[in-house]
């Protein structure tokens, strides 16, 4: 059973819930998203694997997910981002946000979600129990693509992007 750290406005732990659960309830809780660029200022975009239990086959950030109990956000981004794309390198810390979006399936996502960024110069190595497909693209032609296909793109991946690459 997978659980998330249920939080409060100000990240402060406030228990601990099963992850469907919490998102079937539409509780505030604490995730991860990394955002990897390459050299020339590219960044790692990942296509969602067709089976996930919401915003399936969308693009996103390189990694996103949710820190264990008891585990610190950046050593969660840095298992997660092995985990989904093969990827160990630095990461650093760029700042969090608070965002909530229902989808159609009864599930929300309402997370207090830590940004991470950090270079890599190699393609990932995909884990298809999370990504379907990646590729590499610049800030302004994510932007010109979100803005003619917004409904290719996850909610809080917009969101995040606006907020910390404008």
């Amino acid at each position: 059973m997978e659980e998330v750290v249920l939080v409060n406005e100000k990240d402060e732990s406030i228990g601990r819930m099963e992850k469907m659960e919490a998102h079937e309830k539409g509780l505030l809780h604490r995730a991860i998203s990394v955002f990897i660029l390459n050299e020339k200022g590219e960044m790692l975009l990942q296509k969602r694997a067709l089976h996930k239990y919401h915003s399936a086959g969308l693009w996103t950030n390189t990694c996103c997910s949710h820190p264990r109990p008891g585990e610190d956000t950046k050593m969660a981004a840095e298992r997660r981002l092995f985990e989904e794309m093969g990827i160990k390198t630095s990461l650093n810390h760029k700042g969090e946000f608070i965002y909530k979006t229902e989808f159609g399936n009864g599930l929300t996502e309402f997370e207090l979600d830590h940004v991470f960024t950090g270079i890599y110069t190699e393609n990932p190595e995909l884990n298809p129990e999370e990504a379907a497909d990646f590729c590499w693209k610049s800030i302004p032609d994510i932007k010109i693509d979100i803005g003619t296909f917004p409904n290719s793109y996850t909610s809080w991946f917009k969101i995040a992007l606006e907020k910390f690459f404008s």
